[in-house]
């Protein structure tokens, strides 16, 4: 007797999508049988036409804020916003939280803030930052991710830049163990040449953080990488310039990992109007060429993987300057919309949705090395029920965000979320009331805590 089956016409197991029944017990998938097959279970679903079973998405890019700015964000309205758009798991960014998640005790203050709020699974990036270096090894202990570092600032006082001599050194002591350093890869001297006044000139601001910015950090970096071993990897890739040396890079077998973000490839620089800060992220969305060749670069298998990068912010830090960029905070809220708005760009193209999901769930998982993302027997039943044609246009009073402030709103996107299953048990359905968040002793928080293996 099973827990749960789940039968459609369209489920992404290893072989692709085929038609099967997927039969769920104590939150693992027990077995992938024929969509007719004869299974007992407690409950039996069969999902309408248009709608697929696929793995919940995997989103290693995500600034949570809680404790310290929870007026931003906070473990409860993510991961709420991240169920409804079938992420069932993130990884949680160390820093716009206070304190940021460079000590051990920082790390179980955050997890103490998690555990009895998540909706979805959590894990947790530790930070690398000058007043820390000597002293990762315990984060690391403790279960962490990686390490995040800036190489230019980071926008707030309590998690500086790295010089390049700390780089280096954070990279020595990170290969040490085996670890993994993530960066925020813009060069502080190009950015400090390339300054200017503001403004609310959209063009401005993209010149102000010039595609020079992010190959002179990206050489840095790999650089290091060669010189240390250290396992590194490109956050939010903006600048398709970088393509070609991160190419040669992996050509070297030198182990550097990349990603983009929705926003690289969903907007272009020539649709974004004056004041729209909205839109206002770091490093900068670019042209509708450099777009297209970073839909190229995952093609190619340069990029490996896509994350939102969700950085929320309230309505006044991001909105409230007059459409000034060199005030409004920097930062997309994206977290809730990160599958439809890639899914509706790469279908536009010619892409597939298995292809989508490859960069969002699987690759994921794998560059932080969870057995997750995959329709597998053995595997936990972390599923979504998508319907891939379906089509809304983003209201973003209806976001689960906390500050529902998004340059998503107004966009007509494909693919609706209808139903989340962590471990098989709903985390979100989209008809029923007791997911809308109005109530949050409807339905009590089934996240668990990750730590990296």
């Amino acid at each position: 007797m099973y827990d749960l089956v789940i039968r459609s016409a369209r489920v992404l197991t290893e072989q692709g999508f085929i038609p099967a029944a997927v039969a769920i017990a104590g939150g693992v998938i027990r077995a992938i049988a024929p969509v007719d097959a004869p299974l007992a279970a407690r409950q039996d679903v069969t999902l309408p036409v248009g709608q697929v079973l696929q793995p919940g998405i995997v989103d290693t890019h995500v600034h949570v804020n809680e404790p310290g700015r929870t007026d931003w964000e906070g473990f409860a309205s993510a991961t709420r916003a991240a169920a409804a758009g079938g992420v069932t798991t993130i990884i949680d960014m160390p820093l716009n939280s206070i304190p940021p998640t460079t000590t051990v005790p920082a790390l179980e203050r955050k997890r103490a803030a998690a555990a009895p709020q998540a909706t979805v699974d959590v894990g947790f990036w530790g930070g690398a930052i000058p007043g820390n270096l000597g002293s990762l090894r315990p984060l690391h202990d403790a279960g962490v991710f990686g390490f995040k570092a800036f190489l230019s600032p980071s926008g707030v006082d309590e998690f500086p830049h790295l010089s390049s001599e700390q780089l280096e050194a954070a990279a020595t002591e990170i290969a040490g163990f085996g670890g993994l350093l993530v960066v925020h890869a813009e060069d502080p001297s190009v950015l400090e040449s390339a300054e200017n006044a503001g403004g609310t000139g959209y063009r401005d601001f993209v010149a102000s953080r010039p595609d020079a910015a992010e190959d002179a950090a990206i050489a840095r970096v790999i650089a290091v990488v060669r010189r240390t071993g250290v396992r590194a990897h490109i956050l939010h890739l903006s600048s398709a310039l970088v393509l070609p040396r991160l190419a040669a890079a992996r050509a070297e077998g030198l182990p550097i990992t990349v990603e983009t973000c929705p926003h690289y490839l969903s907007f272009a620089a020539e649709s974004i109007a004056d004041g729209a800060t909205a839109f206002k992220c770091c490093p900068p969305i670019r042209g509708e060429d450099n777009r297209d060749l970073l839909w190229q670069g995952l093609a190619d298998g340069v990029i490996d993987l896509i994350a939102s990068d969700h950085s929320p912010a309230t309505r006044e830090l991001k909105l409230g300057h007059g459409g000034d960029f060199g005030l409004a905070w920097g930062g997309i809220s994206g977290l809730q919309l990160s599958l439809p708005a890639v899914w509706t760009a790469a279908r536009a193209r010619g892409l597939t949705l298995e292809q989508v999901l490859h960069w969002m769930s699987r690759a994921t998982a794998d560059f932080v090395g969870l057995p997750a993302g995959r329709v597998r027997v053995g595997a936990a039943a972390d599923l979504v029920a998508f319907a891939p044609e379906e089509v809304f246009t983003v209201d973003v009073d209806t976001l689960r965000h906390k500050n529902r402030v998004s340059a998503f709103g107004g966009a007509t996107l494909f693919g609706r979320v209808h139903t989340t299953w962590l471990a098989g048990n709903v985390i979100y359905a989209v008809d029923d009331t007791a997911f809308d968040g109005s109530d949050a002793s409807a339905r009590p928080p089934a996240g668990r805590l990750l730590t990296a293996r």
